[in-house]
């Protein structure tokens, strides 16, 4: 292996910066979005304050991934019925304010070439009516800013500026320093008229903000549209704070209330630290500087000195009031130009001078690593570290704060960051748990607690019976009762009697899941395994069970109350039902059947349309069709039926309202009421001369849209089955756009646009206020009140795609060569006035006579096109093309309304196009763009040359989601999210060749597929797992800190390290760390022992899966010692050398941890676990346990001997069945071993400090020898072997997020005879590598099946979980493979647009932070930016292809490859 690929499979979930601010829309024209409606159970003392004002985005960072959401706040609705169509899980906690439920819906996600260090948001104000939009702030490691608006006419997010002060200009900011504690920090000025950015520890970066006056601002409000102009950046300058005679900055903030920038900055004049804070501790002061931007000046115009050492943060107070508030760890101080106060939170407060009294909070709380935000203008929340939410209140009067006011109020997660998102809401940001939308209400006198507030159990899985959402608990015992992600309402803490005290009412609307961070993950049997599957399942037969069948990964993740089990799936493995042999089936569908009795009573009913049970299953096989009664036991009813079964059907659904069913078989179609046909029709062409020519035109594929039904013949003609609602018949009519058309027409659909408002409709410009009036005609007598528009999409041979308006056939929206796959989709008939220089350059190199370059795409044409709007409130619809070379096109359509000139320059173009073009043109759908949307986890598959299938199956309710299902060789469900497509692919049962939803008495919403092999499974989506998420995630909550997780594959089982933190009195922990015999001289000491301290208590527990896939159950546990830490846990196989036969034992390493005064000892415990075979209980005893110097940090079985590290030994010892010797030990000079790895007799160990060192096993002379080391210094997090064919590579990741791999090459001459390992590839992978773990690559097409011993089956990719929750691999290339995506991913960096403009391969080179590093060879190739080839257009990946000397279709099966070799769970 002398090469490998890095690519990400499940991006990172944990998020670390969030923010709020008006980037899609701005304040003013929030209106039209929501009504928003006057409280009413509000105190009549707050007349004013409206529930829902105008609702800002949020806009998050998780690693390197960006994402911006719109909040969606529902109204409370006086009538359920109209309600009815909104979500259900939308509706968590209740009803308060007015509101019923707010949700989080995704405007854009971008993953970006580096990490989001800290966040800004450059906000107008109100200054102008709120007409200006925001703009985001993004700060990168090192220093570089990019500053981001929101760009409509693409609908996404585009850099306007970026700022960068790295490199040999600016070197001189760093002083001569390398590494620096953090990243660049970013705050703005609350009038949004600059913002400051501290980089390099000392350098104040100043950005200027645009004034709305001037010329840069102008000139762009020309083509922006309507006028919506975000806040920009001007220009920069650098302050050194330095020369401010500053040295320590801790944190800056920008206050509000004055007439220039004044920018406040918390620094410490001199460094103490914990040993000597009785003497030296209160070091911080304040500075304030009027920042002038336009004399480049900053005087300083107030301080106040004296603040304790551990201050940390401010937080700007906001107006009326001003000033600033300074958190430190035991007291909190508010600062304003003219007054000052101080609150004490618990014993360790000191003030400044010890002769007056701190006032004091009414409980004892510390406050290092909190988090806050503001939710009115006296009242700050504060998280705490323990994720206790507190209400700080400002007691005020006129601008004089007299004192703070601290109140307890909730629990909940443990925070990275929070915002206040418009008046009514916050966002909990978390790395640790899932993050929180969570809305607050304000109610004024301590009396009155908040009426309508119950009990809001969050949970995650959402399977949790009603009754116990409504529990109420006033105390904090409930911690324990309800789920641990929860935020737990509690009445407040005792109050201060205030009369204007305010007290809030908290509601969680939404949540955002996480799966971070990694600390550890195994890799073990699925619950519902196929168990003949894993009986054949060993090594040498991977090829034939496919490994996903029976593998899931599971994680440790979290922390404290957070901690939870997460179980991560990446495919489906749906639970089935029943199973049925069926071979040679062609296609299903499950239609129903609404007599008319029950139609008259339609509108009443209208909610309980969803729970309708479908009545009959269609099976279409080779050479006849099968009816079967769906409604309850699926019996056969083919005799009884009139439907067409003498030969296969093509398809089959419902009309005029579920009244009908529409059978279309090849040369004709019948309509049935229930079993009984009511007409039957045949096709032919419709202008045959000769019988001849009508024999051989059948239907090819079908598209049903109610009361519509559209026909694609063979000869790439189409046909329109109208349907008359009144006497439920149908007729055939060919349109006459397409009457005298001589085009081909490859694919064609019908779009239903359903639902009150018709999404399309707004996109048309002058249509809409007469559609508008029709609308309210209609509903007047409450028949056609749903009905909504109904659209064609068609696909010519050439590639253009047209949308018909369904009925008079005027074409409203059209594209040229739809096949080529742009970003985005405009209508034709407008060409931007700005003339797009991309589009001419394309059209040009078409018309080239290459030949070469044009036979490859010459055949592609679109063979299957979808379009849906999901039944949502706000949705817009999808756009799905399938390629004949496999590849999917998925486009989301959003709105776009062109400027004034766009639209007089498209009238004259249109002009020249032709006559009539110009009457046409008003009622084309104008506003109307498609943004194509990647999707990544798909693999591409190649289609067949035979009759292609219909794939796409558009399912509403699945177990209550709904989205598509992708059937064909690698079938996938993409559900449908907050406006997200998730792609998870279903591959356990191989390929599907057809798929149907079905809905009985038996099978509650499922589903039934055919697979390849002629087998049809009835079956239900696992409801354990949450699919909102890039892999099918299920959390158990585990209300502790996981530490390490390994599989017992025997047993099925998983022993897990956990620790709880458990509070004991502060005289027996002291009495802990001191030596027995020194005991008696603490005695003198005049310490008071009261008071407690929490220490925390470890223990293994041992989990099983359920096997209905409910929670785990812990079957049992092992407790500790006190003060003894459990380090590692590992499932060993020993050889037993009395009884001559091996052993699986369960090997536990700890350490005694007792401070610094104690010699450090540890243990090492051998268990064995067995089952009972009566009661199937676990039965768990120890075999042995030892006490050793050291610590003993890492396990390992090598050749039946156990491994183990302590301290800075190793030491191999054998099992006699009673006790471990001793047999070899190596003295390295390793501090702490992180990690062990061993193949075969190799060893590789990772240091704390000192890299890796490779050792190897000798059985004769039974010794330990070192191979080689790395000699520089690293601190390791995670090592592992990587295996290529013969070839062994050592990777390790290491604190600065990054991999390197080594190798061992003795003969070279530069490893020193063999004492060096040299670096074979280093990468930087962006976030903390907590663990590697190796899998045997699958084998990807039939190639590699050829030779069985060739290098390429023993071939294993390391599979990796980080800090962030993502997950990703590294896997082995050969070198041909390698050389291609390396040259392409080089062309990428220049020929994909960068968000934010950063750069890709600065990114990923090596960080070293100023030690000295080498730089090794660039062999790993970054999937992260090939990724972004497969989304370029055509034409520009067939003109990169040609480039780099090979072809679009090598390259693309490359990448194919890559992805089917690595898709592991």
């Amino acid at each position: 292996m002398s090469f490998a690929a890095y690519k990400m499979m499940h991006l990172p979930t944990g998020i670390e910066n969030c923010a709020s601010g008006f980037i899609t829309h701005c304040s003013a024209d929030f209106a039209p979005q929501i009504p928003s409606i006057q409280a009413d159970d509000l105190d009549s003392e707050w007349p004013s304050e409206k529930a829902v004002g105008p609702i800002p985005n949020l806009i998050v960072t998780s690693g390197n991934v960006l994402e911006v959401y719109l909040v969606r706040v529902q109204e409370e609705v006086s009538s359920s019925g109209r309600d009815s169509r909104g979500p259900a899980e939308a509706k968590r906690g209740g009803i308060m304010a007015g509101v019923s439920g707010a949700s989080l819906e995704l405007v854009c996600h971008y993953r970006l070439h580096g990490n989001v260090e800290t966040m800004g948001i450059l906000s107008v104000g109100r200054a102008d009516g709120g007409r200006k939009r925001d703009s985001i702030i993004l700060a990168f490691q090192d220093a570089k800013i990019s500053v981001l608006e929101f760009d409509d006419s693409v609908h996404g997010l585009r850099t306007s500026s970026m700022h960068c002060f790295e490199g040999p200009d600016w070197l001189h900011l760093k002083r001569g320093r390398e590494s620096f504690g953090r990243g660049p920090l970013v705050k703005v000025d609350p009038q949004g008229r600059c913002a400051g950015v501290l980089v390099y520890g000392l350098q104040m970066i100043i950005l200027k903000a645009a004034e709305a006056g001037s010329g840069l601002v102008v000139e762009e409000n020309a083509f922006t549209a309507g006028g919506a102009v975000s806040a920009r950046i001007e220009s920069s300058y650098v302050i050194s704070l330095r020369d401010l005679d500053m040295k320590h900055v801790k944190d800056f903030i920008f206050v509000h209330g004055y007439i220039e920038p004044v920018m406040v900055i918390l620094h410490e004049r001199e460094l103490t630290w914990a040993g000597r804070t009785s003497w030296k501790h209160h070091t911080c002061m304040l500075s304030a500087l009027s920042i002038s931007t336009t004399l480049k000046q900053h005087p300083l115009i107030w301080s106040a000195a004296n603040l304790p050492d551990d201050a940390y943060k401010l937080l700007a107070v906001p107006s009326p009031i001003g000033g600033v508030l300074v958190i430190c760890a035991n007291t909190i101080h508010y600062h304003s130009q003219s007054a000052s106060c101080t609150l004490a939170l618990n014993n360790f407060a000191v003030s400044d001078d010890s002769s007056q009294e701190m006032p004091r909070s009414s409980f004892s709380v510390e406050l290092d690593a909190a988090n806050a935000t503001w939710l009115s203008n006296d009242v700050a929340m504060l998280s705490t570290k323990t994720g206790e939410l507190l209400l700080l209140t400002l007691v005020y009067d006129g601008r004089v704060v007299q004192r703070l006011d601290l109140s307890k109020s909730r629990a909940s997660v443990l925070t990275s960051g929070m915002t206040t998102i418009g008046n009514s809401l916050f966002f909990l940001a978390s790395r640790l748990g899932d993050s929180l939308l969570v809305q607050f209400s304000c109610g004024v006198g301590a009396s009155t607690s908040p009426h309508g507030v119950k009990e809001e159990v969050l949970d995650i899985e959402g399977d949790v019976p009603t009754a116990k959402r409504l529990r109420r608990s006033p105390s904090d015992a409930l911690q324990d009762m309800v789920n641990s992600e929860e935020l737990s309402l509690y009445d407040s803490g005792p109050s201060n009697a205030l009369s204007a005290q305010k007290t809030f009412s908290f509601a969680v609307r939404d949540s955002l899941i996480n799966v971070g961070p990694l600390k550890d993950f195994s890799y073990g049997l699925r619950i519902n395994a196929d168990l003949n599957a894993t009986g054949i399942a060993k090594q040498s037969n991977y090829e034939l069970v496919s490994i996903h069948f029976f593998k899931l990964g599971v994680c440790c993740s979290g922390h404290g109350k957070n901690g939870a089990v997460c179980v991560l799936q990446q495919s489906i493995r749906p639970e089935i039902i029943t199973q049925e042999q069926l071979p040679g089936c062609k296609g299903i569908w499950t239609v129903y059947h609404k007599n008319t009795r029950s139609h008259n009573v339609d509108s009443s009913k209208m909610s309980s349309e969803d729970d309708e049970y479908h009545a009959y299953l269609i099976i279409s096989l080779e050479t006849r069709t099968m009816v079967l009664e769906a409604a309850s036991n699926l019996e056969e009813v083919t005799e009884t039926v009139d439907y067409y079964v003498q030969g296969n059907t093509i398809a089959a659904g419902n009309l005029f309202g579920r009244r009908r069913v529409v059978q279309v078989f090849t040369r004709g179609a019948r309509i049935l009421d229930g079993a009984f046909m009511t007409q039957d029709l045949n096709f032919r062409a419709p202008n045959s001369e000769s019988g001849s020519s009508s024999e051989t035109l059948t239907v090819s594929s079908v598209s049903i849209a109610d009361p519509f039904v559209l026909l694609r013949m063979t000869d790439g003609t189409i046909q329109l089955l109208v349907g008359d609602p009144s006497t439920c018949t149908v007729s055939t009519s060919v349109p006459a756009a397409f009457e005298s058309s001589k085009k081909f027409i490859s694919a064609c659909t019908l779009y239903h646009d359903k639902g009150p408002e018709p999404w399309l409709r707004k996109t048309s410009t002058d249509a809409w206020l007469s559609t508008g009036i029709e609308e309210t005609i209609d509903g007047a007598d409450g028949t056609s009140h749903d009905q909504g528009d109904i659209y064609c999409v068609v696909c010519y041979e050439n590639g253009t795609l047209e949308i018909f308006d369904v009925a008079n056939f005027n074409c409203v929206f059209s594209v040229d060569a739809f096949v080529s796959g742009k970003t985005y989709l405009v209508d034709t008939f407008i060409q931007e006035p700005s003339g797009d220089p991309q589009k001419s350059t394309n059209k040009n190199s078409e018309d080239l006579p290459s030949q070469g370059r044009k036979e490859s795409t010459q055949n592609l044409k679109v063979v299957e096109l979808a379009m849906q709007r999901w039944s949502r409130q706000y949705t817009r619809p999808f756009l799905f093309g399938i390629l004949s070379d496999g590849t999917i096109l998925c486009y989301h359509a959003y709105l776009f309304e062109a400027s004034e000139n766009a639209t007089k320059n498209e009238e004259v173009v249109s002009g020249q196009n032709s006559v009539n073009l110009i009457s046409v043109s008003t009622s084309r759908l104008r506003n109307l763009r498609f943004s194509r949307v990647p999707l990544d986890a798909y693999a591409r598959e190649e289609t067949s040359s035979e009759t292609p299938c219909q794939r796409i199956t558009i399912f509403k309710n699945v177990g209550g989601y709904q989205g598509l299902f992708l059937s064909g060789s690698r079938p996938a469900w993409l559900m449908m999210f907050r406006e997200r497509l998730r792609v998870h692919p279903q591959l356990c049962d191989g390929p599907i060749g057809a798929f149907t939803v079905l809905h009985n008495v038996n099978c509650n919403h499922g589903f039934i597929f055919v697979t390849s092999q002629g087998i049809l499974k009835i079956c239900q989506l696992p409801a354990v797992s949450c699919y909102d998420n890039y892999w099918a995630v299920q959390k158990i909550p585990l209300k502790c800190t996981p530490h390490q997780v390994t599989y017992f594959a025997e047993k099925n089982l998983y022993p897990l390290i956990v620790s709880v933190p458990v509070l004991k009195p502060l005289n027996q922990v002291l009495s802990s760390l001191v030596d027995q015999e020194a005991g008696p001289q603490i005695e003198h000491d005049n310490l008071s022992f009261d008071g407690s301290y929490s220490v925390e208590e470890f223990e293994v527990r041992i989990m099983e899966p359920e096997k209905s896939g409910g929670p785990w159950q812990t079957r049992a546990t092992i407790p500790m010692q006190s003060s003894e830490n459990a380090l590692t846990v590992r499932v060993v196989t020993l050889y037993n050398t009395t009884t001559k036969e091996n052993e699986t034992l369960l090997a536990i390493g700890t350490a005694y941890v007792q401070g610094e005064d104690v010699a450090a000892r540890g243990r090492v415990l051998l268990f064995s676990i067995d089952r009972n075979p009566d009661n199937s209980q676990i039965l768990v005893s120890e075999v042995y346990s030892k006490e050793l110097k050291g610590a003993i940090s890492a396990l390992a079985s090598l050749q039946g001997h156990l491994l183990i590290a302590s301290g800075p030994k190793i030491i191999l010892h054998k099992w006699t069945g009673s006790e471990l010797n001793g047999v070899a030990f190596f003295d390295a000079p390793p501090l702490y071993v992180v990690s062990l790895n061993i193949v075969k007799n190799f060893i590789l160990l990772g240091d704390i400090h000192k890299s890796i060192y490779f050792l190897s096993w000798k059985e004769q002379g039974s010794q330990l020898s070192l191979l080689a080391k790395d000699f520089g210094s690293l601190d390791c997090f995670a090592t592992e072997f990587l295996i290529d064919g013969s070839t062994l590579s050592l990777i390790v990741s290491d604190e600065q997020k990054n991999v390197q791999i080594f190798y061992y090459a003795p003969k070279m001459s530069e490893s020193w005879k063999g004492q060096k390992l040299l670096s074979r590839a280093e990468f930087h992978v962006g976030a903390h590598v907590t663990k590697f773990l190796r899998l045997q690559m699958l084998p990807t097409s039939d190639r590699s099946n050829a030779t069985p011993g060739s290098d390429k089956t023993n071939r294993f990719a390391l599979l990796f979980g980080t800090l962030d929750g993502s997950i990703g691999c590294i896997a082995p290339l050969d070198e041909l493979t390698f050389r291609r995506l390396q040259s392409l991913q080089k062309k990428l960096v220049d020929a994909v647009h960068h968000v934010a403009g950063l750069n890709p391969r600065s990114f990923r080179q090596f960080h070293s932070y100023g030690k000295a590093h080498r730089p090794g060879p660039d062999s790993i190739v970054d999937c992260e930016l090939l990724c972004h080839y497969e989304m370029l257009p055509l034409e520009e990946q067939v003109e990169i292809a040609n480039q780099i000397g090979t072809t679009r279709s090598q390259i693309l099966s490359s990448l194919n490859d890559l992805t089917l070799g690595t898709s592991f769970l």
